[in-house]
């Protein structure tokens, strides 16, 4: 068993982090192309993309009403921002026990509830025992394009925008704290993933693989060589988050992540608002 609290704690300001530190460190062109924003708001981590290709997956408010409550001021604060940067929506992430009134409040605001995630953590000392046939290593530089093309193809965003020159990036953003890899069927590049370490927790984020290639184990060989590499940062956390599933829409990385032994804490519903919104 662990702490679900301090579990809690460590998935939301882990993936809140991450989601601050992706916007941070993109290129210029990146930012200027996607219409890219990201602040510090009550203690979470709020990221705007005005031109998201996407429709809306980017903008986002994690964090919030874990080292402080959340308020009506604070959550008046992350809408100026959103509006300022012409925010096309926002998805409000917040734990089921973050701290505040918070779904009246959002509600007052015109968001709405919308789709259930699903938070993982376990402690690094997690060792998974995962074997494959697939080649499992750190991207290299040579790499950087295949990776972003791997990354918007597996997760179904258009290569035809500017995010894969945002994602080509990624790999060579080790010093703040991200680390990238690849699954290789040969020479063929057939999943990616993403490592985010800071402040002693790591997350699991941005795994992807191209649609002839899943089935394979590519995603949990890539999980256990992230979780052995986690431990190796001396992180003491590892954390993740993946859609909930239905009968009628299964998540094979839901299963996944069981499977390796990362413990499921809780279900995150989303709330969304929109500039139309009351």
């Amino acid at each position: 068993m662990i702490d679900t609290a301090a579990g809690m704690r460590a998935t939301e300001l882990g993936e809140a982090e991450f989601m601050y530190q992706m916007f941070a460190t993109a290129d210029d062109a990146s930012r200027a192309a996607l219409g890219m924003a990201q602040a510090r708001i009550g203690g979470g981590e709020v990221t705007v993309m005005a031109d998201d290709p996407t429709g809306g997956f980017w903008s986002r408010a994690i964090g919030l009403g874990i080292t402080e409550p959340v308020t009506g001021a604070v959550l008046d604060q992350v809408l100026d921002f959103a509006r300022d940067h012409r925010a096309p929506s926002v998805v409000f992430q917040l734990a089921p026990a973050a701290e505040g009134d918070w779904e009246a409040l959002l509600s007052a605001r015109g968001a709405t509830p919308s789709a259930t995630w699903v938070k993982f953590a376990a402690p690094a000392t997690l060792d998974p025992a995962v074997t494959s046939d697939l080649r499992v290593d750190l991207v290299a530089d040579a790499d950087h394009d295949e990776f972003a093309r791997v990354m918007c193809v597996g997760f179904g965003m258009p290569l035809d925008s500017p995010l894969p020159g945002w994602f080509r990036g990624v790999p060579g953003q080790a010093a703040a704290g991200f680390r990238a890899y690849g699954a290789w069927q040969g020479d063929v590049l057939v999943a990616t993933a993403t490592l985010f370490a800071a402040h002693g927790i790591a997350t699991l984020a941005g795994a992807a693989t191209l649609p002839e290639y899943r089935r394979l184990g590519a995603q949990s060989a890539l999980m256990a060589r992230r979780i052995r590499d986690a431990a190796a940062l001396g992180c003491q956390w590892v954390t993740s988050e993946t859609g909930a599933e239905t009968a009628e829409s299964p998540n094979p990385s839901l299963h996944n992540m069981r499977r390796i032994g990362l413990t499921e804490l809780y279900e995150r519903r989303n709330w969304v608002w929109r500039p139309s919104s009351a």
